[in-house]
């Protein structure tokens, strides 16, 4: 096989999987565990389908559509798949991006791994308990940690905390 034919092969067996919704992921071929896992059945089940999209699909949400973008109060963002605590609003701030961004993590709360889709290489952030993926960071966020976790609101819930 030339290197065009395996070019036009791989953009097609790529445009296939795409347009069935298929995983092109780093999960899906790296056979990471998880503490929490459910069947695709049960995460339909449980999820919206814009947040089955962004947990298990590894989508983006369009920039501006999540209200937890302009969430201002004192609290906890958990994951949407399952309630694990990952952010905390002390660490959120307004990047302009249209996502919800923090400078880190609660301990425990994330875990990364290289993302090279899109032609680039990127730093994914996933659920450190059930793999859902929940954005990217990069390193053009403010002091003290110089990160922006850049994060999909959809992927999210918000817990305030408690007067």
């Amino acid at each position: 096989m030339n290197r065009r034919n395996f070019l036009i092969f791989g953009g097609t067996l790529s445009a296939i999987a795409l347009a069935k919704g298929l995983p092109l992921s780093a999960r899906a071929a790296s056979g990471e565990t998880f503490e929490v896992t459910k069947t695709d059945a049960e995460w339909r089940a449980i999820l919206t389908d814009q947040q089955y999209r962004i947990l298990r699909r590894e989508g983006t949400e369009r920039p501006f559509t999540s209200a937890l973008n302009n969430e201002k109060r004192k609290g906890t963002f958990q994951c949407a798949g399952c309630a694990l605590p990952v952010y905390s609003s002390e660490a959120k701030y307004d990047s302009g991006t249209g996502w919800p961004s923090f400078w880190q993590s609660l301990p425990g709360g994330v875990a990364t791994r290289e993302d090279t889709s899109l032609f680039m290489t990127r730093t994914e952030c996933h659920c450190h308990r059930c793999g859902g993926h929940l954005g990217h960071i990069f390193d053009d966020g403010p002091p003290p940690t110089g990160k922006r976790h850049c994060i999909n609101g959809f992927a999210l819930t918000f817990v305030p905390a408690s007067a």
